[in-house]
């Protein structure tokens, strides 16, 4: 995913000799370890936070397993705290190192990882949250997330303005990674479907208006990206093995839209007697529209998982970590809970045992992928110079570091 993003014709995206520096055996110190520490750090926060999130839904319970939900999220909190102090300290200690990682070409695409961090984490407050602390909490989330709204749509337009006027990235050096900028805003639409069910009826109605209208927009510009993607992998085929984790983020959107759709269809009574009078209920018949279309969206999901894991088996063997892995684990996490909701609503108990089943292989992969996450830390394979997102700037100053 990350290196996606210097691949393809143009020179400048070039890889220029990272492999030749892995294999000497320089002594990092802490301090300059600390400059490589990226934004995509939070896609570990961002997958951490989702499995919280898919432990509070998923169908077949058994005693306990809401207090080990509330520990994952609570070890998300302690993550999210730790990654932040972390990347503070490089912007700290690196004058410039700030504005770098907005402007660079790869790592700026990971600044959303830390929203969508953010959007877990509002999700985890009213799963395990809310229920425990009484209403303030409801009055919190709701403020919470209007600024959420304003901010990740600020984001959004910046960051897709700031790669339009200034990269220029090559076509085919794109990667599901060109989503990330407006995956956060669409993620409104999730934790309106999530917050939505314990508003006000008058602050739901205006929640959800704003969930569908953002989960829309990132939806169509996904859609806008999706067909560069496959041009892309027309041209010049599948990505380097490496860098194929991060093809499963084309999984992300549809599934979260889906699951968004759902559940904000099933708080959509809120508009019944202020805005439709009909002999219809609009309930009923937006849950219908929801579900049909949470089918559409899946399938395409379905789509992309099969691709992704069909092009990252071939190569499993030739693979080394890197922070694009955790594209294992959060797009799927959609895409469980969007198979969920949908078994959910057709009462169908196969559906929702194949959820059961998704929600034990995706726990498996963050397992596995959270050991591999150490390992590569320890053994110096991220965090490194010359092995991170923002590699272009290669090895230029280690000394005087």
């Amino acid at each position: 995913m990350s290196l996606e993003s210097r691949e393809g014709r143009n020179p400048r995206f070039q890889e220029t000799g990272p492999e030749k520096h892995n294999t000497d055996n320089r002594k990092v110190s802490l301090r300059q370890r600390i400059h490589h520490f990226t934004w995509a750090w939070y896609t570990l926060t961002m997958s951490t936070g989702g499995m919280a999130l898919l432990l509070s839904v998923t169908p077949h319970r058994f005693p306990g397993l809401d207090t080990i939900g509330a520990i994952v999220y609570i070890f998300d909190l302690v993550l999210f705290t730790c990654i932040s102090m972390a990347i503070t300290a490089r912007f700290v200690m690196f004058k410039g190192t700030l504005f770098q990682s907005l402007t660079h070409p790869t790592e700026s695409l990971f600044f959303g990882t830390m929203l969508l961090s953010l959007a877990t984490i509002i999700c985890g407050m009213q799963k395990y949250g809310e229920p425990n602390v009484g209403g303030w909490l409801v009055v919190v989330l709701r403020i919470v997330f209007w600024i959420y709204c304003a901010t990740t749509f600020l984001v959004a337009s910046f960051q897709y303005w700031r790669l339009f006027d200034g990269q220029h990235m090559p076509i085919l050096s794109m990667s599901p990674a060109w989503i990330l900028p407006i995956f956060p805003v669409m993620l409104s639409g999730t934790i309106a479907n999530v917050i939505s069910p314990s508003q006000p009826d008058i602050h739901a109605r205006d929640i959800i208006v704003a969930g569908v209208t953002f989960q829309g927009l990132g939806m169509m510009v996904s859609f806008l990206m999706y067909s560069s993607f496959i041009g892309r992998l027309m041209q010049s085929g599948l990505p380097e093995p490496n860098s194929r984790p991060g093809m499963f983020i084309a999984v992300g959107p549809p599934s979260f839209t889906a699951l968004a759709l759902i559940g904000m269809a099933n708080s959509s009574s809120v508009f019944t007697a202020s805005i439709i009078e009909t002999a219809v209920v609009p309930a009923d018949v937006l849950k219908i529209m929801a579900l049909f279309l949470a089918i559409f969206l899946w399938s395409l999901s379905l789509w992309f998982f099969s691709i992704s894991l069909i092009s990252v088996l071939a190569v499993a063997a030739k693979m080394s970590f890197h922070l694009s892995w955790w594209s294992l684990v959060f797009p799927n996490i959609g895409f469980t809970i969007a198979t969920i909701e949908i078994g959910t609503l057709l009462k169908s108990e196969g559906i929702l045992w194949l959820g059961s089943v998704m929600t034990v292989m995706i726990v498996a992969i963050w397992l596995f992928v959270i050991v591999a996450h150490v390992h590569a830390v320890t053994t110096s394979k991220i965090m490194y110079p010359g092995k991170d997102e923002d590699k272009e700037e290669e090895y230029a100053g280690i000394h005087q570091e």
